[in-house]
């Protein structure tokens, strides 16, 4: 093909984990004041799907996710993490953080998480930053992948993300 095909805007979420309600509360904010208005919170949720925070955060562990009511482009999920990391810093205790943020995004097609570890299944984007493809869409609802995390394999996450689309579609229309 002879012209590049640049890609429509997708919506901005974050996952959360953390122990205190407070950090989230406070988090929160900061990203708003970041990343603007937020069109969606979920309940929150027990997290008990791994003990790979438990080291660092405790066992007691919560999890929740927002969406931005203000679409973003692809790539700028780079610049979005490395944002996220800071603020995870920011309330870090003796170098452990209190709080893990994980941004993404997702449009009608798939949903897909920032990450900086690489894996296999990764694609790098730069700046330390990879891309994961976790959930894909077909049929009415998002189906798993080989590497899907198990929480979000759960009929719980999978209706968060599936409001998130129908509020990103309103938008796009």
């Amino acid at each position: 093909m002879l012209y590049i095909q640049f890609p429509s805007c997708v919506k901005l979420l974050t996952g959360f984990i953390y122990s205190q309600e407070q950090v989230y509360t406070d988090t929160k904010k900061i990203l708003q004041k970041k990343f603007g208005e937020i069109d969606f919170e979920s309940d929150c949720f027990s997290f008990r799907y791994t003990d790979y925070y438990a080291k660092e955060m405790g066992t007691a562990l919560f999890r929740r996710f927002v969406s931005f009511k203000k679409l973003i482009f692809p790539d700028d999920i780079v610049k979005l993490k490395l944002a996220c990391i800071k603020i995870e810093k920011k309330f870090s205790l003796k170098d452990k953080r209190t709080i893990n943020i994980d941004p993404g995004y997702l449009n009608e097609a798939k949903l897909v998480l920032a990450t900086t570890k690489d894996f296999c299944h990764r694609i790098y984007l730069g700046r330390g930053v990879y891309a994961e493809v976790t959930l894909c869409y077909r049929k009415d609802n998002f189906v798993d992948l080989d590497t899907t995390y198990p929480d979000y394999r759960t009929p719980e996450y999978k209706a968060i993300f599936l409001t998130m689309r129908n509020i990103y579609r309103s938008q796009i229309k």
